[in-house]
């Protein structure tokens, strides 16, 4: 099996704003497994936010080579067990080559990552649009640029309430909100008040990530469902989240990818937490691995690759919140010229 490296820095449309600061572009690291002309892909973007960088991504995995190349003969779940000693300390690269892994050996057998998995695709969640901080001029102009069923609306300003009431009068879309980690617990019993009123169907991640008391009492005494997001990163997370938020978000960059993701689904599954799996703003490289863990989830948020300038690969299609696979087998990636 051999390791070809690729780097990108993805240009995003419009600048991106959260609570916690706005970029407007992505580096990545798009990762290839080959084997007999076969390829599998995946990707790991950079975070200054979890201290993952695509120059230290590429060091690493030069480094780490030989131990990447010399077992092409185990199932995925087996490869990221095999994986995870060398790579404890980076979930993001883990997640990368167990993307690429996945990829391979289904595309090696012929068949779609789902049907690896013995899943149908059937009653798949659609996934929403994300609207970043910014105006309300602007955030409407942007609602109007990609009129979309579902709508995720990044908040932490002093003008939230206000924001939500202004672009309700432009939408009868599904409303989700996403503070960052950027209210305290009274903020978001208030604010969920009114939001229940907007037609907002979830909070996410409205605290910071460590305040559990906090949380335990939001979800007590909250109007609307609370996601966790930041609170839950790997596996041992999501029986902490439970009695503690209403359902979890797991993103596979920072749970070490698709093995391990699956797992936590099927954990918050059977502590009765709704499931969601979301995504970092990526390439249609991670946007289209996540796609195959939707018929097992309850929301989905896989919107990453709508908010590039330029997509890197072609995969999944989104259109208008629904969900549509690729021809090609594995994860049904195929990097552009």
């Amino acid at each position: 099996m051999k390791l070809i490296i690729r780097t990108f820095n993805l240009q995003l449309k419009h600048p991106f704003t959260i609570s916690r600061g706005t970029r407007t572009e992505i580096p990545s690291i798009i990762v290839e497994l080959q084997e007999n002309g076969v390829s599998g892909f995946g990707e790991a973007t950079a975070n200054p936010y979890y201290n993952t960088f695509v120059e230290q991504f590429e060091k690493e995995l030069l480094e780490k080579r030989e131990i990447i190349e010399a077992v092409s003969d185990k199932n995925p779940e087996e490869y990221w067990d095999y994986l995870l000693p060398y790579f404890k300390e980076n979930m993001f690269l883990l997640c990368a080559l167990d993307e690429a892994y996945s990829d391979l050996y289904t595309r090696k057998k012929g068949v779609k990552l789902y049907q690896y998995w013995n899943l149908k695709l059937e009653n798949l969640p659609q996934t929403n649009f994300t609207i970043g901080i910014d105006t309300i001029e602007n955030m409407v102009s942007k609602m109007k640029e990609m009129p979309w069923p579902i709508y995720k609306i990044k908040l932490g300003t002093k003008d939230d309430i206000q924001i939500v009431t202004e672009l309700r009068k432009h939408s009868n879309s599904i409303f989700r909100i996403d503070a960052n980690c950027g209210w305290s617990v009274n903020e978001t019993l208030k604010n969920a008040i009114e939001l229940q009123k907007l037609g907002v169907e979830f909070i996410e991640q409205p605290l910071p990530a460590n305040n559990w008391k906090g949380a335990k009492i939001v979800f007590d005494n909250s109007y609307l469902p609370i996601i966790a997001d930041e609170s839950c990163i790997i596996e041992s997370d999501i029986e902490k989240c439970y009695n503690h938020f209403h359902g979890v978000n797991i993103k596979l960059m920072k749970c070490g990818g698709l093995t391990p993701a699956k797992r936590m689904i099927t954990k918050a599954k059977s502590l009765g937490l709704k499931t969601m799996v979301g995504c970092m703003t990526e390439s249609s490289v991670g946007i289209s691995a996540i796609a195959h863990l939707t018929p097992i989830l309850d929301y989905v948020d896989m919107d990453g690759a709508l908010l590039l300038k330029n997509d890197i690969a072609n995969g999944v299609k989104l259109e208008n919140g629904n969900i549509l696979f690729s021809e090609l087998n594995g994860t049904g990636v195929q990097l552009k010229e």
